[in-house]
């Protein structure tokens, strides 16, 4: 139960400031009351949100943790879309951004996604990648040559956790 709340109160906190109240206050800043003009766009706001919804139950079922560094979690993570990709909660990030941008034809939010899009990248390679080689060692190390960091696809080999048995493994 203790998990499960830590997760709510990080979804409400750091995607809810990045994707909710921070777009919002770009839409409304000027005054205006934010209207939704393109209706599509919410199949890419929803695909991102179920995404994000996958990788966190990951992170607290497998990893017993949350997205937050500062409550990162303690098992290595690579099941459900972690196998096809490294970076899928921001990938899912920036599907929800480029989603409102598209909903309210707003360019400004669509320059918004392009900043968190990079700011995702420069914390990825500076900060996350260096931290997970330290913490999780040679598994970490064969995930990053079998499984690309932002293009999804099928992992370069067969089986992860054939080569990594600790891989996805509940234990």
């Amino acid at each position: 139960m203790r998990l499960a709340l830590r997760n709510v109160l990080f979804t409400l906190v750091v995607p809810g400031a990045g994707a909710v109240y921070g777009p919002w206050l770009i839409l409304t800043m000027d005054g205006s009351n934010a209207r939704p003009v393109a209706w599509p766009a919410l199949a890419l706001i929803i695909g991102g949100v179920l995404l994000y919804g996958i990788c966190q139950w990951a992170f607290a079922a497998v990893g017993r943790g949350t997205p937050g560094p500062w409550d990162a979690p303690t098992r290595f993570v690579a099941v459900g879309p972690y196998r096809w990709v490294r970076n899928p909660i921001y990938i899912a990030a920036v599907m929800v951004l480029l989603g409102e941008a598209w909903l309210f034809m707003s360019l400004a939010l669509l320059v918004y996604a392009m900043f968190a899009a990079v700011g995702c990248h420069l914390f990825v390679v500076l900060y996350e990648e260096p931290t997970l080689r330290r913490r999780f060692g040679a598994e970490y190390e064969l995930y990053g040559r079998k499984v690309r960091r932002w293009i999804p696809g099928a992992p370069r080999t067969a089986n992860l956790s054939l080569e990594c048995p600790r891989i996805g493994r509940r234990t």
